[in-house]
């Protein structure tokens, strides 16, 4: 098979990192990839938003099958393109509808899909530019801290999470009125707080069967002990102890059963993954968001924990007999620690040369690149701000973190970060 994968992160470099393995494959590409992915296929200098391009391209290669990494191109409507288009009729494609899309494309949407399905979610209103005094005595009704997520795509930063009641009203202003996230806040959902441990749950679906793969937990935040901003993901670990079989009971039961029925009964077209963000609240699960694509850094965590051959099950899901498929598991731990750009999420600089790739690195980690490109010697630089991540397996998870930092160590550019704290609290619970 011929296979395209879109994106160009991390997650995309592990997706086809596990691809490769498939002896159905003969022939991968990116578009557009990055160094990292360059190791395993062919990148092309293609826009993920370019759909004329990929058609194209799909056409001229003969093309059997593209998995959609990034979220933008499915809530644009990649997916119905090629559905629609009588040339591409012969190309799967992994991934949702345009509506279906809209799990992840809209806040709002989501909140009321769950609410129709009866899934347990936070309780929450919506307001516009209009309505924005209705926003603040909305936030006066809640207990601290309170959380604002505009509507749209931000890239991962349009959730705010904040103590005090004025500051949450300043920031609402910030993001409905002096339009922070641009089209993405001209709505913005405004929830009541879930204490608890966030967990990351994904499935494979046809539309009507489903598989549950490894589940994750990931860290969000720049600093250690979850402390500062919110970044797109610093580090994730696999399985997550908390997440046991009563525990998945429920997750499969109250959440994944419903949404995949809901889907179904709305006629919302999906054959792909469906990433659950979930918080555990005293051994009950809720939803905190819906992906319509694998997260990152989480991928490069589960893909090492699939054992057998992926891209067979992608065949299946996308022919719409999941049922036949059957996921096998690998029983070892992976830890990924994500390495950073200095100042990410802020301000952080681009081109800074990286040593150590080439070293030689343990047999049980593997360097997944993401914010990396090459200059003009054909050296890797750096050109994001997560810049790759280290993804180590162990029979138990403390031995995969420090396989993880103990590879780390092996690999530098200037200004380099990494949390130190990856997986701390997985292993105390253990």
């Amino acid at each position: 098979m011929k296979v395209l994968i879109i994106g160009s992160g991390g997650r995309e470099h592990a997706i086809g990192w596990k691809l490769a393995q498939s002896n159905l494959l003969t022939r991968l590409y990116f578009a557009p990839g990055n160094p990292g992915t360059a190791s395993l296929g062919l990148n092309v200098p293609i826009d993920p938003l370019d759909f004329e391009e990929l058609k194209t391209f799909a056409i001229e290669t003969e093309l059997d099958m593209m998995i959609v990494g990034p979220e933008q191109p499915l809530v644009e409507g990649l997916f119905d393109f090629f559905a629609d288009d009588p040339l591409l009729s012969n190309v799967k494609v992994i991934g949702p509808s345009k509506k279906a899309a809209q799990l992840e494309g809209s806040k709002e949407f989501a909140k009321q899909f769950m609410q129709r399905h009866k899934i347990p979610t936070a309780a929450y209103q919506s307001f516009d530019e209009v309505s924005y005094p209705g926003g603040c005595l909305f936030i006066d009704s809640l207990k601290a801290p309170y959380v604002l997520k505009a509507d749209g795509l931000a890239a991962g930063k349009g959730v705010l999470i904040l103590d005090d009641a004025e500051e949450a009203k300043t920031a609402l202003h910030e993001m409905l009125v002096d339009k922070k996230f641009g089209k993405a806040s001209n709505k913005v959902v405004i929830e009541e707080f879930l204490k608890g441990v966030e967990l990351s749950v994904f499935v494979l679906t046809d539309g009507k069967d489903y598989i549950i793969l490894p589940e994750a937990k990931d860290y969000k935040r720049i600093g250690e002990d979850d402390s500062g901003p919110n970044t797109g993901g610093m580090g994730s670990v696999s399985p997550v102890s908390f997440a046991t079989g009563r525990f998945m009971g429920k997750v499969e039961e109250r959440i994944i059963k419903p949404t995949i029925e809901g889907l179904r009964k709305e006629g919302m077209r999906y054959q792909g993954f469906i990433f659950f963000g979930l918080m555990n609240v005293n051994d009950e699960p809720y939803v905190i968001e819906y992906n319509v694509r694998m997260g990152d850094p989480e991928t490069q965590s589960v893909m090492m924990r699939i054992k057998n051959d992926l891209l067979r099950g992608l065949v299946h899901a996308a022919s719409g007999n999941l049922s036949e498929f059957k996921l096998r598991l690998d029983s070892r731990a992976v830890a990924t620690v994500v390495m950073v750009a200095g100042g990410y999420p802020d301000a952080y600089s681009k081109g800074d040369l990286i040593t150590g790739l080439d070293s030689d690195l343990p047999e049980n980690s593997f360097v997944f690149q993401a914010g990396t490109a090459l200059d003009e010697n054909n050296n890797i630089v750096t050109n994001g701000g997560r810049v790759l991540a280290v993804s180590s397996y162990g029979k138990h998870l403390i031995d995969a973190v420090l396989y993880s930092y103990k590879t780390l160590k092996k690999i530098s550019f200037k200004n380099a970060y990494y949390r130190r704290d990856i997986g701390r609290d997985m292993v105390s619970n253990r």
